[in-house]
């Protein structure tokens, strides 16, 4: 199930240089110019997970699959999108299509990277991008108020008027400038806003792009960005997407591994991003593991055994009669399946057992 994120920012921030560090399977066109990015871009990209590498070396099996997310580099936004400035409508289609943002912001000064927005300025880079996002959520918001509120006023329809409530709420919310993934809303609230694809409802990971001296300690650029992200609750990285790009192309792993070692590097910093966007849309990995191969599956947070199972097949999930299960620590304690059998650490879960990250999974269905 790979989800669908959607890299968004301003023009000339890096957002297509950031694809092509991501992106093995697809490159776009990173040039000096607005609008250089058109068509989205998109490319499956594998998730690094190193319980693979450590599940590999004790199944010795013949492939390895890993999780994998959808990354879009969507156009850069201006000023006035919401009213189709630029390529507007184009942009914020774009965005509704994805579960999740990872909004690329400058905080690099560069006289030779065109800029419009005056004085690099994160914090008023990340406003103008918010503001046109809840411009157009608040379009949607009116049509809705206008459709339901008179069976809700007038008609008396309890349902209605729930609904209503809700919406206004959201409405009065993004009026303050808020973002509605701000807004606290219980279980009962959601349902009334999901069919308006609200843009600000997004989870959203802010990445800081920086010069390459800043890579390590971040500047005042992205200081000031990261009090505005812990202000929000939203989670944000710093990067020197340059220095992702160059590492990407690298194939050979002591070119790497010299590489980081010259630049005081643990990992690139594409493996903490995507890790980061996984996590952002409350996503977990159960592992399936045999001679035949090693896969990390992809599921919601809090999902039960047969959901989980049907990940894998529709009819795993119809069928389900009960799920082996092994942890990720006891695997790799005891060394294999059998091993955990042996000394009881292999057990037998039902329909209502709750997956956890990590787990080690064989199914059983009758269909």
């Amino acid at each position: 199930m790979a989800l669908k994120v959607g890299i968004v920012g301003l023009p000339n921030v890096g957002k297509s240089t950031l694809f092509n560090a991501v992106s093995t399977s697809a490159k776009a066109q990173a040039s000096n110019y607005r609008f250089c990015t058109i068509e989205p871009n998109e490319a499956l990209v594998d998730v690094p997970d190193e319980r693979l590498v450590k599940l590999e070396e004790l199944v010795n099996p013949n492939k390895v699959i890993p999780t994998q997310i959808e990354v879009v580099d969507i156009a850069g936004l201006v000023k006035g999108a919401s009213q189709g400035e630029g390529l507007g409508n184009k942009f914020l289609g774009n965005i509704r299509e994805v579960d999740a943002i990872i909004h690329v912001i400058r905080c690099f000064e560069d006289e030779n990277v065109l800029r419009d927005e005056g004085a690099i300025n994160p914090v008023s880079d990340k406003e103008i991008i918010d503001y046109e996002l809840q411009l157009k959520d608040l379009e949607s918001i009116e049509k809705k108020v206008k459709r339901i509120g008179k069976m809700a006023r007038v008609g008396g329809d309890a349902k209605m008027k729930f609904e209503l409530d809700v919406v206004e709420k959201c409405e009065a919310w993004l009026k303050q400038g808020k973002n509605v993934r701000e807004l606290e809303l219980s279980k009962e609230e959601l349902p009334a806003i999901a069919d308006m694809f609200l843009l600000t409802v997004k989870p959203t990971l802010y990445v800081a792009n920086v010069d390459e001296a800043s890579m390590h300690t971040g500047n005042k650029f992205s200081e000031t960005l990261q009090k505005v992200a812990d202000a929000e609750g939203a989670q944000m990285i710093v990067l020197c997407n340059n220095i992702e790009a160059d590492i990407s192309e690298m194939e050979d792993p002591d070119d790497k591994a010299m590489f980081f070692e010259d630049y005081g590097m643990k990992e690139a910093g594409l493996d903490k991003l995507l890790r980061s966007a996984y996590t952002l849309l409350n996503l977990k990995t159960y592992f399936t593991a045999g001679v035949q191969e090693v896969r990390a599956w992809t599921i919601q947070e809090g999902w039960t055994a047969p959901q989980a199972a049907g990940v894998i097949h529709t009819d795993f999930e119809r069928g389900f009669i009960k799920a082996e299960v092994m942890s990720y620590a006891d695997f790799t304690k005891y060394g294999s399946e059998q091993a955990c059998r042996e000394v009881g650490r292999l057990r037998i879960e039902g329909k209502e057992y709750i997956v956890k990250d990590g787990d080690l999974m064989h199914f059983r269905f009758n269909v």
